[in-house]
């Protein structure tokens, strides 16, 4: 059910990727020399300097080993004291011995003022459009003062089996029912408060609220940047190719320096119909991005195109071209028209994490969540200005947009699939960022500007770009400036495909990825990598591994989706698609010191939920759980739930604040 309703059953489907790049396990260690060079390159501080929390970075003082990875002080482990969470299937939220949880909101909760209270018997599109949509994803805090904040939260999509009895899928589906789903999706901005001195919190529902906001499907937004405009982004409701509604499949996301929001744009391809009735020099480039263009209308279709003509790409064959980008947000201002930035590139985003290089300028890292996709990032041409908005909201439509290639540094014959390390102890290497286009000007050859921001797959695979196993979120350390990428599955990477950066064949479990940039930069464009993470059960299986550390004293773990870091740097792990049988949770490890690679189950959620967010507050009191499709397995249905969370009756997709009874932080 999950893979019907969230991706259009995407892995039953041919790969997109069908260019012919090397896998990089093919290449020969050419750039040791270097990589050498890289890896003895001192690293150094960045200044973030910023009036939102948006971390700078300080490098510790100290780091020993291959990659940084051992002694120094400050990362010796004693900041996680919690007792792992034993795996279970059980039907709630599990949190380890000293800590509570509670819901903060949750599916059809009033957002606007006004707005009726939720009634699942008698929805509609009008009320659905005021209260908080459905399966909840990013999740981002921005504060108010030291007891009130804003909440963004991403409204990935809808699951109608769920949300409406006797629900038929695609054409017999009525119309209200879509328009409801439509409405479901999104996002939402709502203002939340501290409970007495805690770390809960909760949502405001008196007041004005002035800054609660919905985004659906039809919200106005607007292009930015160097593709806005052009040819393959107009359409009949829009000759201009500016203005598009509404935003789809939102996944992860991030903030911005001046206070903003980004939000990724996922899996906008199975929303469509009619690819099999475009002009035929438009076919490749949809099939690219997985929407078919052999059916007119996929057997899993949400038929959409039976409320919006638009979503017909046989009658309106530029829509799609219209979704898969990052786009900001403005949560203090209620009436900032949204902004789709094309000099972010057009992909799967799963999210976009900004960072500042050295010079000042923004960076934002980008995962492409298909298999055998890529990891971005982008660069500003212009460089961040504390306090001034007006210039730092033109930042990201103007830059260099690279793509990843990576280059193993062992003997191929020793990347077999087996999880034996290679004779230099880890799976590592070297890599470059590929530049693709630098505002007006195309580095691909035979595409222009807007054309590699369009149709950026097909760019990066003439590149070369490095294929990896679903790429999802990527986020920056603010302890170290390392980068850490979930590679959340692919057990379509058969043993002839397996190189060191994906050391696994049928990667059922996922693994985590760690890059680290050329003088600790941000904006520089070599850099080396490790792979700290290879998941899986180590009790059963040998080829997981754990950054060297004991495998018999850490949790299982499988299916790495998004991350997130404490004060200290440990990094925080949150799970989607737990293939060893039990529920998703959230896992925490050190990524240096002698405990580096020990990975511990903080929380479970409810059953056949998946864990998203996940967020730490800055004051390291509370973690925010965004807890999606509770209940979302085959033949669920509201006459028989398989979830009941949280009320006890009907699931309902939530956010949920951790804390500790004691006021400790996250994790002690």
């Amino acid at each position: 059910m999950t893979c019907q309703y969230r991706c259009g059953n995407a892995c039953s489907h041919p790969v997109p990727n069908t260019s012919d790049n090397t896998y990089f396990g093919d290449l020969i260690a050419a750039q040791i020399s270097r990589r050498g060079m890289l890896r003895t390159s001192a690293l150094g501080a960045i200044v973030a300097g910023t009036a939102v929390a948006v971390p700078s970075v300080a490098v510790a003082a100290s780091q020993n080993g291959k990659h940084g990875g051992h002694g120094g002080p400050g990362w010796d482990g004693d900041r996680l004291q919690f007792t792992p969470v034993p795996p279970n299937r059980d039907d709630k939220i599990t949190v380890p011995a000293g800590y509570e949880s509670a819901v903060v909101v949750r599916w059809g909760d009033p957002v606007l003022p006004g707005a009726p209270a939720f009634d699942f018997e008698r929805q509609t599109a009008a009320a659905q459009a005021q209260q908080f949509g459905y399966n909840c994803d990013f999740v981002a805090m921005l504060p108010l003062d030291k007891d009130r904040a804003l909440l963004w939260v991403n409204h990935e999509y809808t699951d109608e089996a769920l949300m409406f009895r006797g629900y038929t899928t695609g054409g017999a589906a009525t119309a209200e029912q879509i328009k409801i789903a439509m409405a479901a999706h999104g996002g939402a901005v709502v203002e939340i408060e501290r409970v007495g001195r805690s770390g809960r919190w909760k949502l405001v529902t008196t007041g004005k609220r002035r800054y609660n906001r919905r985004i659906t499907t039809g919200t106005k937004m607007v292009f930015t940047g160097p593709a806005a405009g052009h040819e393959l982004l107009r359409t009949a409701a829009d000759p201009t190719g500016r203005v598009v509604h509404g935003t789809l499949n939102n996944c992860a996301g991030g903030t911005t320096p001046w206070g903003t929001i980004l939000t990724g744009e996922e899996n906008f391809n199975q929303y469509f119909v009619g690819g099999n009735g475009v002009p035929e020099a438009a076919k490749p480039a949809l099939a690219r991005y997985g929407i078919s263009t052999t059916t007119a209308i996929p057997s899993d279709s949400r038929r959409w195109d039976r409320v919006e003509e638009r979503f017909d790409l046989a009658k309106h064959p530029n829509e799609a071209n219209r979704f898969g980008y990052i786009v900001e947000i403005d949560p203090y201002d209620p009436t900032f028209v949204p902004r789709k930035h094309t000099a972010l590139g057009r992909f799967k985003h799963e999210g976009a994490t900004t960072s500042l290089t050295k010079d000042g300028r923004v960076a934002a890292y980008m995962g492409d969540d298909e298999r055998f996709d890529y990891i971005y990032k982008f660069v500003s041409a212009d460089r961040y200005k504390p306090g001034s908005r007006q210039h730092n909201s033109a930042l990201l439509d103007k830059g260099t947009l690279y793509v990843a290639k990576l280059t193993g540094d062992s003997p191929k014959a020793e990347i077999d699939g087996s999880g034996k390390l290679p004779s230099d102890g880890e799976f590592d290497g070297s890599g470059e960022w590929i530049p693709l286009v630098s505002g007006d000007k195309s580095h691909v050859p035979g595409m222009t500007a807007a054309e590699v921001l369009i149709h950026t797959r097909l760019a990066a695979d003439k590149v070369g770009a490095t294929k990896m196993d679903r790429p999802e979120d990527v986020e920056r350390n603010p302890k170290t400036g390392s980068i850490y990428v979930a590679l959340t599955n692919n057990s379509n990477r058969t043993a002839a495909q397996v190189d060191e950066a994906n050391p696994r064949p049928t990667n059922r479990h996922g693994h985590v990825l760690e890059i680290n940039e050329y003088r600790n930069d941000a904006g520089a464009t070599k850099f080396t990598w490790s792979v700290p993470l290879v998941c899986g059960d180590p009790a059963t299986d040998p080829t997981s591994y754990f950054a060297g550390f004991d495998k018999s004293k850490v949790s299982p773990i499988s299916c790495p989706d998004n991350l997130a870091f404490d004060g200290d740097g440990n990094l925080w792990i949150a799970t989607d698609g737990n293939a060893l049988g039990s529920a998703d949770g959230l896992f925490a490890m050190p990524v240096k010191g002698p405990e580096r690679g020990r990975v511990r189950q903080f929380l479970t959620v409810p059953f056949a939920a998946e864990t998203c967010g996940p967020l730490i507050s800055e004051d390291q009191k509370t973690v925010f759980v965004a807890v999606q499709h509770p209940g979302e397995v085959t033949g669920a249905t509201p006459e028989n739930p398989a979830s009941r969370w949280p009320d006890g009756d009907q699931p309902r997709p939530s956010v949920v604040s951790v804390w500790h009874t004691r006021g400790k932080d996250i994790g002690a």
